[in-house]
């Protein structure tokens, strides 16, 4: 498997300098009453996203998250536990495609969203999902990957399965157009590089800095990226 795109622009958030829009100012335009509804781990995705797209553009947008919203979803546990009631609103904001749906909203982004939950292939499900969308005719794709630390009560360790800080990465893509010519494919070679918390620092390192490969191990192949 190989396939060429164009890399028309990417964001991560945190930022990788100061030279950038705040958090107050990326989120201005959302009304009050969603905003409120917006995690620490939805704000990061929003605020990765949005240079990454130009007013009134809809656009087919790939989200993926190895654990999403977890961290409600042990909250509510807990409370379960302490005899107290949930609310639906809690709940439709704690499942895997509650940040999805809230971008869909806030952006007004009526065209198609996948979201995933990609396991030990970690961000390259994401990349064979927005290259299909390609082939089928969408003009661009966003994709976002983002996690979240997980909370103390799953133990991670030994498996590389959480990172120690909130992250977020969003990039368009298309098949033709300006911008960096990028190969992905699929290797015979295995390993374990993490999951996707640990791979998205990975990729923020391979197209920030000065590197024409990256190549990310699984236990059962790895994945290539390769600038052209």
């Amino acid at each position: 498997m190989s396939q060429k795109f164009i890399l028309n622009q990417w964001s991560v958030w945190p930022p990788l300098d100061d030279n950038v829009l705040t958090e107050a100012e990326l989120l201005s335009f959302i009304p009050k009453m969603l905003k409120r509804r917006l995690s620490p781990l939805a704000k990061t995705v929003f605020c990765a996203a949005g240079p990454c797209l130009e007013e009134g553009t809809n656009i087919s947008t790939v989200f993926s998250s190895t654990h999403g919203e977890l961290a409600k979803s042990f909250a509510m546990m807990e409370m379960i536990e302490a005899g107290e009631e949930i609310s639906p609103t809690a709940f439709s904001l704690s499942v895997h495609n509650a940040i999805a749906g809230l971008f869909a909203m806030a952006y007004k982004n009526k065209i198609q969203t996948t979201v995933l939950a990609p396991g030990e292939e970690g961000i390259a499900p994401a990349f064979i999902e927005a290259l299909g969308l390609l082939e089928e005719g969408e003009k661009e794709v966003l994709i976002v990957l983002y996690d979240e630390p997980l909370v103390e009560f799953y133990p991670a360790t030994p498996y590389k399965l959480s990172s120690d800080s909130c992250c977020a990465i969003a990039l368009r893509i298309s098949k033709v157009g300006l911008g960096t010519t990028i190969n992905f494919s699929c290797q015979k070679q295995t390993g374990d590089d993490g999951e996707q918390p640990f791979q998205v620092p990975l990729l923020v390192k391979f197209l920030s800095e000065q590197h024409n490969n990256l190549l990310v191990h699984t236990p059962r192949h790895s994945w290539s990226w390769e600038k052209q």
